[in-house]
């Protein structure tokens, strides 16, 4: 069963090959066998699961049963979850039980799937290969002695080493697409503001977006049906109609127009990374596609700009952390002043309190125009560029990730890790969607093709992406780890 798409699992649901419940137990089982040597999961809500799978069996028993009843998956532990823990990855939320669910979390309930629980990640999302989670680093299924990327390095280990179907993540500057690309899954990052941010525990709200992470595009088409759409509890939603993403996934793609930013193919690149993209997209030359190069000229501005903007963000959003309503707080305050200043440094761990402390400086009075202002000026070139490219292409196509998967404890700099970012963290500057799917290998190692478009380009990533893995058997191969755990 673990082998199985979403696509294929909810056929074999459909045609009574197995219940849900059946479904249900056997990747709870697996959770339970193999998760000791990943760490994926933070909470596994074992007996609500498979009370869920029980009312999707009854469901379907009485003809109520959608496209996606009785599928499990699992949530990035952002996700608000009423009544299920919701830490973060932080210290500061372990005792945090959410009074409410995201809107995503109310979307796949109501379509009858089964949450399995909630995956580890790196806290409060900073990070980029789940190391800075309060509940220990994730192993990646390829190699237990690299790293799967992050911040939803958690959803993608499990989907990998088939301990779910499917996983949501958020991306705020590649956290979906960089762990896709490490752990050889399929991962899509929409258009800001095409699913709802309600209920996702906020690192920078101009950039945070939830996308669903699977073995396929096709998967990914049929979460994406799920979860996209306006909500009025989110002033950042969009409100424009959601197509069917499943619809077009077949159409040809003779005449398709790829671009290939010059920038994205320059020194720091992995010789093999670089070998397996260009491979990729001869397969797309093959299926009717014409290829030029484009150019994406503040390309290189990309990193500097996010992190002035993004820890600005967090340092607002991480402010409500102070010890008196909620998570963390600290034993026997001598006041106030104490209170919060014990509570926070107890609370978060490294990485959050130096984004923080940037974020802070940026904000403050002599430097918010120096710093802040300009940073938001230069996001607007980078987005500028991109539009001028999908005047001239209908996607552009590049590397995930400058390396494949690195191993644990690498990378000690937080440059060197920063750096990781240099392909995804412009899109979300830009608020465009992005795929990254299964390319090649490098050493053993999973490779990412990262596939852009357009603003509510997402039908288009898809059939796109989904065409490659007709294609291709990338997406099939599976890690040494999950047969050995079956």
């Amino acid at each position: 069963m673990h082998d199985k798409t979403v696509t294929q699992l909810a056929a074999a649901l459909k045609s009574g090959e197995f219940s849900s419940r059946e479904l249900t137990s056997h990747f709870l089982q697996r959770i339970e066998k193999a998760d000791g040597s990943l760490n994926s999961f933070i909470t596994v809500t074992a007996e609500q699961a498979l009370n869920e799978a029980e009312a999707a069996d009854n469901a379907r028993a009485a003809g109520k049963a959608g496209k996606l009843t009785g599928i499990p998956f699992a949530l990035k532990d952002i996700f608000c979850t009423q009544g299920v823990k919701t830490s973060c990855g932080s210290k500061m939320l372990d005792n945090f039980i959410a009074p409410y669910s995201a809107t995503v979390v109310e979307k796949l309930n109501a379509a009858g799937t089964i949450s399995l629980g909630k995956t580890n990640m790196d806290e409060f999302a900073m990070g980029s290969s789940n190391e800075n989670s309060y509940f220990g680093a994730v192993k990646n299924p390829w190699d237990l002695t690299a790293v799967p990327g992050g911040s939803s390095g958690g959803s993608a280990a499990a989907v990998a080493a088939g301990l779910v179907p499917a996983a949501m993540g958020t991306d705020t500057g590649g956290s979906i697409r960089q762990p896709a690309a490490f752990c050889g899954i399929t991962g899509l990052k929409p258009t800001y503001g095409r699913v709802s941010r309600y209920g996702i525990i906020a690192y920078a709200s101009s950039l945070d977006q939830a996308g669903p992470m699977a073995k396929s595009a096709e998967d990914c088409a049929h979460l994406l049906n799920v979860i996209a759409g306006h909500d009025v509890r989110d002033s950042t939603s969009v409100a424009r109609g959601v197509p069917d993403y499943t619809e077009t996934l077949n159409a040809p793609l003779s005449g398709l127009k790829i671009g290939l930013p010059k920038e994205y193919f320059g020194d720091g690149l992995d010789a093999d990374v670089e070998k397996a993209v260009r491979e990729a997209v001869k397969v797309y030359e093959s299926l009717g596609a014409t290829v030029r190069e484009v150019s994406l000229p503040h390309t290189h501005y990309a990193i500097p700009a996010y992190y002035v903007i993004a820890p600005a963000e967090a340092s607002s959003n991480l402010s409500r952390y102070d010890g008196v309503r909620f998570g963390h707080r600290c034993d026997a305050p001598a006041d106030l002043i104490d209170l919060y200043t014990r509570s926070r440094a107890e609370g978060f761990g490294d990485e959050v309190k130096r984004r923080i402390l940037i974020g802070t400086h940026t904000l403050s009075e002599g430097f918010f125009d120096a710093y802040y202002t300009k940073a938001q000026k230069v996001r607007r070139l980078i987005r500028q560029d991109f539009l001028d490219a999908f005047e001239d292409v209908d996607v552009l196509m590049g590397p995930a990730s400058p390396t494949p998967a690195f191993d644990l404890g690498a990378k000690k700099d937080p440059v060197s890790m920063y750096l990781q970012d240099i392909y995804t963290i412009a899109v979300n500057l830009a608020g465009i969607p992005g795929i990254s799917v299964p390319a090649g290998f490098s050493n053993g190692r999973p490779v990412g093709l990262q596939i852009l478009g357009t603003h509510f380009a997402e039908a288009q990533l898809l059939n796109v992406a989904h065409q490659f893995q007709q294609a291709t058997d990338w997406h099939l191969q599976r890690p040494a780890f999950a047969e050995e755990n079956a």
